[in-house]
Parts: structure tokens; C-alpha cells; sequence
């Protein structure tokens, strides 16, 4: 941590039993079901489940690195208190401090899940951007990410040893990409989570701000910054579109830049404010995601959402081609005799898919 001591002047909401579900990315909810519609996935990540021994995780980071506590850490400790205080978990997940030269941070684990944080994110950021990293990998663990994150890192080390069997190494690959495609969407969620824990948007942003290469923020201009994600979301140039799709095809963390301006957005938002007011969902407000086909019209809907407000041409193009085949199968629906309704119903279904 860059700075000398933990804030204590600052007093922060507390969200007494709050669901995920009330700050959640509607993107990560439709991924989800997209990943739950892939075929051979539940069973998939059964058996790498079961290949693995949770112990063997844990005793690993028990051995090669710090755990914080009071005596250890101790700045970051009464971060990891204070974090979990504000989301109100039921069980503190311990924390680590590992050598590595990589910012990154990760909740890890199944049974048990836990938090990693590299030295290099350490050493950067400030004590108030750290909470946000410690807040957002709490949020991955309330939602219950940590589970399929850690079967993501178990089915990217067994990947090799299947590569000799070309059906074998074609299917897991369909759920490797499945399941990076939640998890950059899981993201977006944390990042909510993160901000809800430090209450602080400008310490969210420092730490994005990092992530994409700030080492100096004296260096940088803040609206500048941020009208980079614009410029990449709004571009025009069709070959442009096709490259962001293969860019981000083998990332499990969205690009440092648009995620930046997402939650900056969102800070900004009623949403969150209300959130901050008390107005927001209990965990015994849950309803057990009722079925499939529910999860799956939260997809339809967050994805025709998407679809429909982007200003990615190649986005434009496949929105302009569905609801041309669609207008077209409404107009054959109702020359063979169906009525008006029901043709606009089937224009609208295509573009829900989508």
C-alpha cells in the first residue's frame, strides 16, 4: 500500500443480509444462463470438481504465502474486516499476500473459498483503491463465483493433457470459453461489489486506472482516460468489431478501460444510490432461481439490450439481419392466414435470441 494508514475517519454504510442479486450486472446473470445452456457443461465441471482436492489449494497458499492477520498485515486485515462487515458475510474469508510480479487478486475455493492478493497490486495501490480489490473479490465469494472460477483454473491446467484427443479437446474448449464469457461478466458484477464496499468511485477508478497501465496518476487526465472507452465503444469500422471479439475470446477479465467507464456509469446511476439509501434486496428476499427458462429470458433480455443500444457496427449488422428475418417470417406467417398479433410476436422473438 502506498499510503501510511487505513482511513478511520470515513464512516461507511453497512448492507445488513444484502443479496448479490440487488447490485448484480445484468450481463453476468445472461451469461450465466448461456453457460447453463451449453451442452456437457454440468457434468463437465462435476468431474473436474471431484478431480481435485480443495485441501491441496489451501495447504499450497498455507506454505508459499503471507496470510494476513493481525500480526501479519495488519492494514490489510482490518481491510478484510471491515469489507466483510460491509457486505455482511456470514464467515470472513482469509486473505494471502503471494509473490508475484502480476496485478491480479482471486477468490479461490469451493468449500472454503479464500483470497489471494499478488505483492505487485499491494505495493501500487493506495490503501482506499486496495479496499475496492478487497471488496470486489468478497463480492465474487457472496455471489458464489469463486466456485466456477476455481473450476475454470483446474479445467486450464488438465487442458494440455486432453489435447491428444481431438473430440475430448474440441468439447473442452466449448466450456472453457463458456465459462470465460460468465466470468468476464462475473467481473462487471464484483466491481459493483467493490465499489459498495469502499463507497469511494474515485479509488475504484485509481485501481482500474492502474490495471491499464497508470503508474503515475499525475500522468494522467481523468476525462481523457475515460473517453477512451467511448471512442472504443462507439467505433465504425466494421474490421474494428471483428478484432474486439477475437481480443477478448481467451480473457477471463474484461478490457481494464471499458470496465472502468461501466462502473463509473453505474456509480452515477439510481441504482446505486439507493442502494447507499437502504433500498435494496435482503438474501432472504431470494427466490431460488426458479427455473431455466427464466435465467434464460434474463440472458434474452440483457442481451438484446446490449444489442439494441450498441453503436458496434458489427453488432448493427446482425441486429439489422435478425429483425430483417424476422420481419420477412411475419409476413410469410400471416400470408399462410396467421393474424397480425402473432406475426409481431415472431419479429420479436429472433432479436430476443440474439
Amino acid at each position: 500500500m502506498t499510503d501510511n494508514e487505513v482511513s478511520q475517519g470515513t464512516t461507511r454504510v453497512r448492507f445488513a443480509r444484502i443479496s448479490p442479486r440487488a447490485y448484480e450486472h445484468p450481463a453476468d446473470r445472461g451469461a450465466m444462463a448461456t453457460l447453463r445452456a451449453v451442452p456437457g457443461v454440468s457434468d463437465v465441471l462435476k468431474g473436474v470438481a471431484g478431480l481435485f482436492s480443495e485441501r491441496g489449494e489451501r495447504l499450497m497458499a498455507l506454505a508459499s504465502a503471507i496470510r494476513v492477520g493481525e500480526r501479519q498485515y495488519p492494514k490489510i486485515e482490518q481491510l478484510r474486516q471491515e469489507s466483510a462487515q460491509i457486505l455482511d458475510l456470514d464467515v470472513v474469508p482469509k486473505v494471502y499476500v503471494q509473490r508475484s510480479p502480476v496485478a491480479n487478486a482471486m477468490a479461490v475455493g469451493i468449500d472454503e473459498p479464500f483470497i489471494v492478493l499478488n505483492t505487485a497490486l499491494v505495493e501500487a495501490l493506495d490503501t482506499e483503491s486496495l479496499r475496492f480489490v478487497i471488496g470486489h473479490e468478497m463480492g465474487h465469494i457472496l455471489s458464489g463465483h469463486a466456485v466456477l472460477s476455481t473450476l475454470l483454473q483446474r479445467l486450464l491446467h488438465i487442458q494440455g493433457a486432453v489435447s491428444f484427443i481431438p473430440a475430448g479437446a474440441l468439447g473442452l474448449r466449448a466450456v472453457i470459453a463458456a465459462l470465460r464469457e460468465w466470468y468476464r461478466k462475473a467481473e462487471l458484477t464484483s466491481d459493483r461489489a467493490g465499489l459498495l464496499v469502499s463507497q469511494d468511485p474515485a479509488a475504484a477508478l485509481r485501481a482500474h486506472i492502474y490495471l491499464a497501465g497508470g503508474t503515475d496518476l499525475t500522468q494522467i487526465d481523468i476525462p481523457s482516460f475515460l473517453e477512451q472507452a467511448s471512442e472504443y465503444e462507439g467505433t465504425e469500422d466494421l474490421r474494428d468489431s471483428i478484432h474486439k471479439f477475437r481480443n477478448v475470446e481467451s480473457m477471463t477479465h474484461p478490457l481494464a478501460v471499458v470496465r472502468a467507464a461501466q462502473l463509473q456509469r453505474w456509480a452515477a446511476s439510481e441504482d446505486y444510490r439507493s442502494i447507499l439509501a437502504g433500498d435494496y434486496q435482503r438474501r432472504e428476499e431470494d427466490t431460488p432461481t426458479s427455473n431455466f427458462s427464466d435465467d434464460l429470458r434474463s440472458a434474452a433480455k440483457s442481451y438484446k439490450e446490449g444489442f439494441a443500444n450498441s453503436t458496434d457496427p458489427l453488432v448493427k449488422i446482425l441486429n439489422d439481419v435478425g429483425s430483417g428475418l424476422s420481419d420477412a417470417a411475419g409476413k410469410v406467417f400471416r400470408g399462410f392466414g396467421g393474424n397480425g398479433n402473432a406475426g409481431s410476436s415472431s419479429s420479436e422473438q429472433p432479436t430476443g435470441q440474439k
